[in-house]
């Protein structure tokens, strides 16, 4: 560690209240995705503390996204403090937007309010408090009087729930992030403040729709149901595509130990007449069904879209009808074993919480696609406070004293990648 380090510890504690307060201003833009509320709002609120705090800030849209919209622009923040010398350069991505609240909640969803040492609040764990944590990471750094060898970025970025293309993968695209500056990511995603996370498994979303026959609802043997064709698809995929998945498992450590099979969820179902009032009499001849395929590295993209047509070919044959189209891949990703970025984040896990950093990988992907396939930046890991399973959960909440020790986590990460040796 640095001769810093006790320097930066002390002043993470004196900042505490700061950071609660921030990441609690923060929830209270409700920033839902979709369809991308308050956005510009969240992004100047975040650019505004880091002008505060010594950083060169601009504001990247992405006007030709075809989600942008005067309603809903999609902007985003960066931040830079430039050290000695414009490298080596650590970037620190969080995405400001949430997914919408749902019902059931006991607290106010976007009320910001701290009790028993939890921030409650939709987006408090995924990841407003990360953001905060990295935000006075950077600024413990800086309070603390440590001469910086390289530079510091921080970013908020847009609809990474959704993808993250107008977000993060539009500032890789632009050259903001990338191999060519940018030597270091870290992601304060909620992945629990003892782990980190290394990569994450493939997604492959796609929807099949099946054809039938209209006909008379009176007299069905006339007609072709779809939406029978669309049951018996699914009758097989879980008699026997689900079973064989389920026996598939990945070497990379993905958390918890279920995802680390291959999976396959049925996000949506619409037939026939749905959401039509009233209804006509017609036997159904067209009914659509969106996938959510989880890949693992062992499996690949190609065979995991081949085992697909190929059972869509088997039902063909039987006289099913059906179109697959390909909604969104991602590719899994994993960050080197021994990457340095690795190392000094478990090295100060120990020294802030006494026990050994657990690598793990994600269950669902996040901005590391991004930073590693478009960006080419192979030392990025996510790693941030906030229990996993509390994310996109009713009562979401970061735990206090996790929000702290994380941020003293990154501000020794910091330090020990791009601050001053001495």
């Amino acid at each position: 560690m640095s001769s810093y380090s006790d320097k930066i510890l002390v002043e993470v504690d004196n900042a505490r209240d700061e950071i609660v307060d921030f990441a609690a201003d923060l929830i209270r833009i409700p920033t839902i995705n979709p369809p991308g509320d308050a956005y510009h709002d969240a992004s100047h609120f975040m650019g505004d503390r880091l002008i505060d705090l010594g950083f060169d800030v601009d504001y990247v849209v992405a006007s030709d996204h075809p989600d942008h919209s005067d309603a809903f622009p999609r902007v985003n923040v960066i931040g830079r403090r430039r050290g000695i010398s414009d490298r080596p350069l650590i970037h620190l991505n969080g995405h400001i937007d949430v997914v919408p609240p749902g019902s059931g909640w006991t607290v106010d969803p976007f009320a910001g309010i701290v009790k028993d040492g939890k921030l409650f609040g939709r987006g408090s764990c995924d990841m407003k408090a990360g953001i905060a944590a990295a935000v006075y990471a950077a600024e413990a750094v800086r309070r603390a009087g440590v001469p910086l060898a390289g530079s510091i970025e921080l970013s908020g970025t847009v609809d990474e729930e959704s993808g993250g293309f107008a977000g993060a993968a539009f500032l890789c695209e632009l050259g903001r992030i990338s191999q060519e500056r940018t030597d270091y990511v870290i992601i304060p995603e909620p992945l629990n403040v003892d782990r980190i996370c290394v990569g994450h498994r493939g997604v492959y979303w796609f929807k099949i729709t099946a054809h039938g026959r209209i006909a008379h609802g009176s007299m069905p043997f006339l007609g072709e149901s779809a939406i029978d064709r669309m049951s018996e698809l699914l009758e097989v995929i879980r008699r026997e595509l689900r079973p064989a998945l389920a026996e598939r498992i990945t070497a990379i450590p993905v958390v918890p130990p279920g995802a680390r099979h291959a999976t396959l969820n049925v996000n949506a179902i619409t037939g026939g007449q749905a959401g039509h009032m009233p209804q006509s009499p017609c036997v159904a001849d067209r009914c659509e069904a969106i996938f959510d395929r989880r890949f693992l590295q062992e499996e690949g993209f190609d065979d995991t879209k081949k085992e697909i047509e190929t059972l869509l070919k088997r039902l063909a044959r039987g006289g099913g009808r059906y179109d697959l189209e390909d909604l969104m891949i991602v590719h899994p990703v994993e960050a080197p074993r021994d990457s340095p970025v690795i190392a000094s984040l478990a090295s100060s896990i120990d020294a802030v919480l006494g026990k050994k950093a657990e690598s793990i990988a994600s269950p669902g992907t996040y901005d590391q696609k991004h930073v590693a396939r478009i960006a080419g930046v192979e030392h990025c890991v996510a790693y941030g406070p906030g229990i996993l399973e509390l994310a996109h959960q009713v009562d979401e909440y970061c735990g206090i004293d996790d929000l702290v020790n994380a941020t003293k986590v990154i501000a020794l990460t910091i330090v020990d990648l791009v601050g001053s040796r001495s």
